[in-house]
């Protein structure tokens, strides 16, 4: 386990060490975060671009412990955290517009699909298909690419809530990944991990600190590939029975089950109005909780819950089907997401 621990403790002491004095200088530097829109939650200013202290943590503690001698993958991957961190920087600092991050965000799905070659070749028995055209795999991988980043980068809208639901997917990522036996994104994993946990400690409500995109955009980075490299882990390496019967799709899109589902009905109810699916709004099922009189804290630790809940149903319905399973189990979701907005109607009529 000292595999798992050490880039965890690691990336854990750089941003608990790091962090105050980041704040210290985001203040100076007035890098903070005005409530200027009626859509923001919080009434005082908080600095900034938190993001790049968990970015100093997984990368540092990552290129440390990293496993084997050859860079592999990491050639890849670095570059395009950089880019989405260059992009969440300059977001946070003066804006970007949602057509330049779209821009920088197939950037790194080309980075990713054709030189590294992260991207899906098969839906492993999903709906009874296996094998997918390479035209297929390829769109399929990067509209997954941008659909994931974009989803984390738009669930930042509450004290705690992204740091906690990517500390939650790095964990279980991680440990899938060491049951695997591929010790490369286990080591990333909990390195990120332990990044998120150390960010939470000022994050946490009354934040001290906002992640901003330059955190949100690079964490959504990550889990995109965490994502791909699960549901195309090689089907020849045998697996421990603990992961081996587990649909790897479903417990993919389970893992991220909140910020998928989240951005998927909201851009669903900005297009029904037909406005702009990037357009700001207060449709997040983090609003609709704080609507029903839901603390900071309580909103959080209900959506923790949720995700983990249709994490463990997804193991659970490892037994039948996984067409049967994906169906019952997006089911059981659009059911519990829908709860708070109708609770919202009774309460109006």
């Amino acid at each position: 386990m000292d595999i798992l621990l050490l880039p965890f403790i690691t990336s854990l002491i750089i941003v608990l060490l790091a962090t105050p004095s980041f704040i210290t200088v985001a203040i100076k530097k007035r890098l903070f975060d005005e409530p200027t829109e009626e859509r923001k939650i919080h009434n005082r200013i908080v600095p900034l671009m938190g993001g790049l202290m968990i970015f100093a943590g997984t990368v540092f503690s990552f290129l440390l412990w990293f496993p084997i001698d050859e860079m592999g993958i990491v050639k890849y991957i670095t570059p395009s955290l950089l880019l989405m961190l260059f992009v969440g920087m300059k977001d946070d600092i003066i804006g970007t517009s949602p057509t330049k991050k779209l821009a920088a965000h197939l950037i790194v799905a080309f980075i990713m699909v054709f030189m590294a070659g992260i991207k899906l070749t098969s839906l492993h028995g999903l709906f009874g298909i296996r094998e997918i055209p390479e035209w297929t795999g390829v769109s399929l991988s990067i509209f997954t690419y941008i659909v994931i980043i974009n989803a984390f980068n738009l669930i930042d809208g509450v004290d705690g809530l992204a740091g906690g639901i990517g500390l939650i997917a790095s964990t279980l990522f991680g440990l899938w990944f060491y049951f695997a036996g591929d010790l490369v994104y286990a080591v990333l994993s909990f390195a990120l991990s332990g990044g998120l946990l150390g960010f939470l400690r000022f994050n946490f409500n009354p934040a001290k600190i906002f992640m901003g995109d330059s955190g949100s955009l690079t964490i959504g980075f990550l889990f995109s590939v965490l994502a791909i490299e699960m549901i195309e882990f090689d089907a020849t390496r045998p697996l421990p029975d603990i992961i081996s019967t587990i649909s790897k799709p479903i417990l993919a899109m389970s893992i991220l089950v909140y910020p998928l589902i989240d951005t998927i009905r909201v851009f669903a109810l900005r297009t029904l109005k037909g406005v702009s699916p990037f357009t700001a709004d207060r449709n997040h099922l983090h609003h609709k909780l704080l609507d029903l009189g839901l603390s900071h804290r309580k909103t959080v630790f209900v959506i923790y819950f949720f995700n983990l809940l249709i994490v463990g149903v997804s193991i659970f319905a490892q037994k039948f089907d996984p067409s049967y399973s994906f169906v019952v189990i997006i089911s059981l979701v659009i059911i519990l997401i829908e709860i708070p907005d109708f609770i919202i109607k009774f309460r109006k009529k």
